[in-house]
């Protein structure tokens, strides 16, 4: 096929009729696919069933500490989980707090502690009259949702293939003392699948905010979700903790992380790491909030996975059964779009997501035309704060819950979409 911006008129309306008629066709298939959220699939919970009988088998409850998980105590999380999910985000295990099933739910205490009780003796954000948050797009949707909950301003920082763009990072956070954090995916990002790189990375540890109580909101959600086995394939990131404290900025990041992908969605635990300094003002509000949280939790995953090296091994049963979906989106695009040369595509090495770019102004076309055929996806827009893509041209692939052989088919339906769309949108002139 050759590209769409070199041909004629009379050659587009020949190619939107036979478009056309495959659009027909493909609706009267009675196609049902959801990619609309990074689901794992019923194949990847498999691998974890062992953690639902992982307190069975000596049934003992008690941890290295001697403390019976089954009672209250032991508020920031037992030593075990302490231990594993530390070395799974490589901070020391001093710095590290275990919470409940969800890093989503830790990153939205962290923002409303911040909103009543301020940062470390700082003002409380609900007695500002604006507070900000640069927020790196295209992005995660559930972060943007946290921040406009509290009526938090959201700035749009256009994404590099290296990470945010510094340079407006560092100007905005220096000069503007309303800017209070930044949300970061440094690693497979959603939904680009970019990783920071080691620049990047430093940069961050030596920004210089004008607001002291400013903190990078740092959701290492993939942390260890390679695509691949080998290390030369996987993306590798620096840590951020320790270039703070060489940068000398210890409190200016908060580190999220949780198994919500790794074991059971919803069933996992979370962590935050931060500075000494950070976690002793957290732990205020926990002595307030909670007790602790599910140590029979911690204590199952500790015992299922025995070590970081047994959740390393894990992760690669995990990738075993994504690559062959992520390859079934991947493979379609290329055949079905490259020539065309009508839009653009990340070709991630972890994560969870494919990003895609079409033609300005067609995103909420196609994924509207994919729900009318059968296939749901993200909704156009969800990639922004507020839901509002400048360019409408965004558009976030979920390949982990369908099959590889369903993946297929729902590429190949969205190709003819994107195709169909795109027509649409040159017949109008707006090439």
């Amino acid at each position: 096929m050759a590209a769409f911006q070199t041909l004629n008129r009379d050659e587009l309306l020949k190619i939107k009729d036979e478009l056309e008629k495959e659009y027909e066709k493909i609706k009267g298939l009675g196609i049902k696919l959801d990619m609309s959220r990074g689901k794992p699939g019923k194949d990847q919970l498999d691998l974890s069933m062992g953690m639902v009988d992982a307190l069975a088998s000596d049934h003992s409850f008690v941890g290295e500490q001697g403390i019976d998980c089954r009672n209250y105590g032991v508020l920031d999380g037992i030593v075990e989980a302490k231990r594993l999910l530390s070395e799974m985000i490589e901070c020391p295990i001093d710095n590290i707090i275990i919470y409940g099933n969800s890093s989503l739910n830790v990153m939205y205490d962290t923002v409303a502690r911040s909103m009543t009780h301020g940062v470390m003796g700082s003002t409380p954000w609900c007695k500002l009259d604006k507070v900000k948050f640069l927020c790196p797009v295209p992005g995660y949707d559930r972060h943007f949702a946290i921040t406009e909950f509290f009526g938090i301003e959201m700035i749009n920082i256009p994404m590099n293939e290296d990470g945010p763009d510094m340079n407006m990072v560092e100007k905005l956070v220096s000069e503007d003392d309303s800017i209070k954090g930044i949300w970061c995916i440094p690693k497979y990002g959603n939904p680009t699948g970019i990783t920071y790189s080691d620049a990047v990375v430093k940069r961050f540890a030596r920004l210089k905010p004008a607001a002291k109580d400013f903190r990078i909101y740092w959701d290492n959600a993939y942390t260890i979700h390679h695509l691949y086995d080998e290390e030369d394939k996987q993306d590798h990131l620096i840590e951020i903790l320790a270039e703070c404290e060489k940068a000398g900025n210890p409190d200016m990041v908060f580190k999220f992380c949780s198994t919500s992908k790794v074991t059971f969605p919803g069933s996992g635990i979370a962590a935050i790491s931060a500075s000494k300094a950070n976690l002793e003002f957290i732990k205020k509000q926990l002595t307030v909030q909670t007790i602790g949280h599910d140590k029979l939790n911690q204590l199952r995953h500790y015992r299922f996975f025995g070590n970081f090296d047994g959740m390393k091994e894990h992760m690669k049963k995990h990738a075993a059964l994504l690559r062959p979906k992520f390859a079934a989106v991947l493979t379609t695009l290329d055949r079905e779009l490259k020539d065309a040369d009508i839009a653009s595509w990340t070709n991630p090495v972890g994560g969870y997501f494919i990003s895609l770019n079409v033609h300005n102004g067609c995103a909420k076309d196609v994924v509207q035309m994919c729900k009318d055929a059968g296939l749901v996806l993200t909704n156009a827009g969800a990639t922004y704060p507020y839901g509002k893509d400048p360019y409408d041209s965004n558009i976030r692939i979920a390949p982990s819950f369908p099959t590889p052989e369903e993946l297929k088919d729902a590429a190949h339906v969205l190709c003819v979409c994107v195709k169909l769309a795109t027509v649409n949108k040159m017949l109008t002139g707006e090439k």
